[in-house]
């Protein structure tokens, strides 16, 4: 079966649901102005997954959770990669840049960006003029979105610190920068800080994923695709992963080229 889902991602303004707009006032103000823009996503707390040990003790619990869908998802995707990001401004860039293309093309455009600005840094991305960032593979929005992330940074927004914070108030700080989405944020708590609830719903993968995996007639937006993940708390980051790898499993049997 060829999945209809092309092989991009989702994410910043292209993300379904309401962004929270704030000026550069510091961390606990951009936290509180996101907070009453948009109805905070509820996580619950839990260990980490930042270690594959980690990892595979958390898929054997979500396995015990609902061995029906769950062991579906691993018969045909296998035991999920970890896919661990650094926690701080390289991570995030890194998740900007794989918005709306695919996992190929992101991966050359971060390259030439990090060979570009070496080391790359929010000063050093400050300091590139459109030129040098357009020769990166860069579209205009992307690049805001870029600059607004060193901006922030270099402004208060301590991104390796979030970890320490609850999760939605590090997901409240995230989308509180212009152009980053509820999408960029939740892959940042997923795979930067290996937060075990983090769920990007607005992903089409997972919702193909999902469609396919459950027989659902036709793919669940995001507020159906939440709902639907409720059965996989407090591990929907687990379940996304196993979402994930299931996808490409289904696209590599249907003689596709997975991600």
């Amino acid at each position: 079966m060829t999945s209809t889902v092309p092989n991009k991602r989702t994410g910043g303004k292209g993300a379904k649901g309401a962004k929270a707009r704030a000026p550069h006032k510091g961390p606990a103000k951009r936290r509180r102005a996101a907070g009453k823009a948009v109805g905070a996503p509820r996580y619950r707390p839990g260990p980490p997954i930042d270690c594959e040990p980690a990892l595979e003790d958390a898929s054997a619990r979500l396995l015990a959770l609902d061995p029906e869908v769950v062991g579906r998802l691993l018969a045909v995707g296998g035991p999920p990669p970890l896919r661990r990001r650094e926690p701080g401004f390289a991570g995030l860039a890194a998740i900007v840049v794989s918005q709306q293309v695919s996992v190929a093309s992101a991966n050359a455009i971060f390259g030439r960006l990090a060979t570009e600005l070496a080391p790359l840094s929010p000063a050093s991305l400050i300091a590139a003029d459109d030129a040098a960032l357009k020769r990166c593979g860069l579209s205009q929005a992307k690049m805001r979105t870029l600059r607004a992330v060193a901006e922030a940074t270099t402004d208060g927004l301590d991104l390796a610190a979030l970890g320490a914070l609850d999760a939605g108030d590090a997901h409240a700080a995230l989308v509180a920068v212009k152009g980053v989405g509820p999408w960029t944020a939740d892959i940042f708590l997923l795979f930067c800080l290996g937060h075990p609830d983090a769920f990007p719903a607005g992903d089409l993968a997972l919702q193909e994923a999902a469609r396919i995996a459950l027989g659902l007639r036709a793919r669940p937006d995001a507020r159906r695709l939440e709902r639907i993940a409720e059965r996989w708390r407090p591990l929907r980051g687990v379940a996304a992963r196993m979402l994930w790898a299931y996808y490409r499993g289904v696209k590599q049997r249907a003689g596709v080229i997975g991600q």
